[in-house]
Parts: C-alpha cells; sequence; structure tokens
C-alpha cells in the first residue's frame, strides 16, 4: 500500500463547533451509520475509532462500523493494560474474519492523561505505561502469528500455552499503530510498530521526527510507516478557506468563554481534553502554537486556544492547494494521512469531491519513477 487515508467516526456529532462529547445521549447510531457511510463514500481506506475511559466501547463501534459500509477499514484505538493481549488478538483476528479479512488494525495508545487512565483503574507512571505496551504488543504479535502454544513471562503478563486457532485472514496480519513522542514512547513504537503515528506539526520537525525514528527502527533490522493526522479547512477559494478558518476559531472562543475550559467543561463542548495531559506529543504541538500559521498553510489557530488534548492543526486553502501540501509531507516519508474535520460529516463529504481524488493522484505521480 502505498497512500493510506484514514478518517475518525464518532457516536454523536460533536467538534470544537459544535456538539459535546458528554452531554446528551453517548450513541446516536443513525449518526455513526451515516457518518461511517460517508467515508466508505468518499474513498477513505479506513477510520479511526477513538479511545477514553468515559467513551463507549471501540471494537463495538468498530463492528457496526464494519457491518454497515462495503469496503471501509477500521483502526481501533485502545490502552494497554486493560485487556489481556492474548484476549485482544483473538479479537482482533476473529473481527478480521467475519469482516472478510484486511479491514481489521489496532492503535495502541500508552496513556498521556494520569487522570483518565485512573478513571480505569490505571496509576501506573508514563514511563511504565510505555514499558507495559512493548510487552503487550509484543505478545499480541506472537499471539497473532505464533503456529504452536508459547509460554511467555514478563514484566507484566505471564502465560503459558498461549495460543489463538483463529488468525488474521491475510498474510500482512493486523497492522499495529502506535503512537507517542516522549523519549519512552520512540523505544517502544520503533521496536514493535508497524505504523507510527504523528500529529500535524511543520515540515522540517516531521521530518527531523522521521529521522529519528526510523534511525531507532534500524537498530532492531525494521523499517516504518510513518501516518500524520491533520484538520484539512477548504473552500473553493483560498480567501474563503481562510474566511472558515476565522469562523471556526471565533465559534470555538465563544463555546470555550461560555463554558470554561479544559478538562470535563471541555469535553462537554466537543474539546476532547479530560484533564491535564502528561503527553509530550501534545506539548510539542503546543509549542508549535506560539506561531500560528508554518509552512504557509498549516493552522494553529485552534490549537493555540484550547490547549493540549490532540490533533488540532489543520491545513487551509483550496483542495488543491491542501493536498500539494500534505504530498510534501508524502514526499518525505509520511505514508497514511489522518484527516478529520471541524464540520465532522460535511467535511468527509467534501473531501471525497476533489481533495481526496487530488491526494491520491499526486501520490501516483510521487512514485513515478524520475526518467534521465
Amino acid at each position: 500500500m502505498s497512500l493510506e487515508i484514514l478518517g475518525m467516526v464518532g457516536t454523536k456529532e460533536a467538534s470544537e463547533t459544535r456538539g459535546s462529547y458528554l452531554g446528551g445521549p453517548a450513541v446516536d447510531t443513525a449518526y455513526l451509520t451515516r457518518f461511517a457511510q460517508a467515508h466508505d463514500t468518499s474513498g477513505f481506506d479506513r477510520v479511526l475509532i477513538g479511545y477514553s475511559a468515559v467513551s463507549p466501547d471501540g471494537f463495538a463501534v468498530a463492528g457496526h462500523v464494519l457491518a454497515n459500509t462495503s469496503r471501509l477499514g477500521v483502526l481501533i484505538a485502545h490502552r494497554p493494560g486493560f485487556t489481556q493481549p492474548t484476549l485482544v488478538a483473538r479479537k482482533l483476528a476473529t473481527l478480521d474474519h467475519l469482516t472478510g479479512g484486511g479491514r481489521v488494525a489496532i492503535h495502541h495508545i500508552s496513556g498521556g492523561n494520569d487522570a483518565d487512565q485512573r478513571r480505569d483503574g490505571d496509576f501506573a507512571d508514563h514511563d511504565t505505561r510505555y514499558d507495559r505496551t512493548a510487552e503487550f504488543m509484543d505478545v499480541l504479535r506472537r499471539t497473532l502469528t505464533s503456529g504452536e502454544p508459547f509460554d511467555h513471562e514478563g514484566r507484566f503478563y505471564r502465560f503459558e500455552g498461549a495460543y489463538s486457532t483463529v488468525k488474521p485472514v491475510r498474510p500482512g496480519g493486523i497492522p499495529l499503530f502506535f503512537g507517542g513522542q516522549s523519549d519512552a514512547a520512540v523505544r517502544v513504537g520503533a521496536q514493535h510498530a508497524d505504523t507510527y503515528m504523528l500529529f500535524g506539526e511543520p515540515l522540517e520537525q516531521t521530518a527531523e521526527r522521521i529521522a529519528t525514528l526510523r534511525a531507532e527502527a534500524a537498530k532492531h533490522g525494521r523499517t516504518l510507516r510513518f501516518s500524520l493526522s491533520t484538520r484539512p479547512i477548504i473552500a473553493d477559494t483560498e480567501d474563503a478557506a481562510w474566511a472558515r478558518a476565522e469562523a471556526i476559531l471565533t465559534e470555538t472562543r465563544r463555546r470555550v468563554e461560555a463554558a470554561g475550559a479544559g478538562g470535563v467543561a471541555g469535553a462537554a463542548l466537543g474539546i476532547r481534553s479530560f484533564g491535564t495531559t502528561e503527553s509530550e506529543s501534545s506539548a510539542r504541538m503546543q509549542r508549535a502554537a506560539r506561531q500560528q500559521v508554518h509552512d504557509e498553510r498549516l493552522w494553529f489557530g485552534v490549537t493555540a486556544l484550547t490547549g493540549p488534548g490532540g490533533n488540532s492543526s489543520g491545513h487551509v486553502g483550496t483542495p488543491s492547494q491542501v493536498a500539494d501540501a500534505l504530498l510534501r509531507y508524502h514526499e518525505i516519508g509520511v505514508d497514511t494521512f489522518l484527516i478529520r474535520g471541524f464540520d465532522p460529516y460535511e467535511d468527509v463529504v467534501e473531501w471525497g469531491k476533489e481533495l481526496i481524488p487530488a491526494l491520491r493522484a499526486g501520490a501516483d505521480r510521487v512514485r513515478e519513477p524520475q526518467l534521465a
């Protein structure tokens, strides 16, 4: 696979400018169905299903998405430490078989928010969580691939005769995604991940991170794919796109000021910030947000306003301008783009018309051999 395009679905309509993650019913089945089908129609490869300690179960949501789409895959976020890796392996492989194969992937989030970890009973510190993730991913992969029972005794897990009769349908297995930018995260992800997920930082910083991660992976004889998360804001003209960005910022500011920023109040606004974060990825984003625009069209307006808590930077312009900006990341090694909108459903529909076709066409040109 050369270029992979991911979206993100939720069980209700919520973003910085609309709805709420905490208020009202947690699951709007009709909306989730419509949202997933829009991604399928618009040409996305997979959709991320997020995780928090107060959210609906990701595996159940994934089953609904897969049952109501024809080709769309899922990327199920989870936190190691709450379910045994042998059981997660069987859950993934079973879902893979029930949906035709190749549509299931898993994203490991070690956790950068102590308060949200403790809601699920996890009181381990930051580096311990990453050590646990490393062992979890090792056992998970072994369970998915081993042709015979195996024993394992580590710091966090112990198994005797571990084995799964159900294996992934395709030879490539279940792709293992991973995220984090601390030194502990780099060490773990480089050794165990297939795809390493990055937030939408400027080109120079992204190139530096890719070089660091490649060098670390090479120590283990491995190569990595890289994913970049961004929140595209498009319109028919560049001026109209920037005007839309300002309108998004104005509405987000109004909601933050009306309810009080951060924590549960922020979540009620559709801002994924469930308490103070210890995430190095989020800290890097806040440092980048000291300058509102980078690389001509990478915008950090909402990032600076809402503070740490997730991917909130976005590329602004016409569909062709944004596609060209993203393809510059593709040229330095990004293989996957995770794009989600401030107007979640409407943006997915719009991106399917021009942005996604332009990205795929541009990626094809990048791959074409250059003639002397």
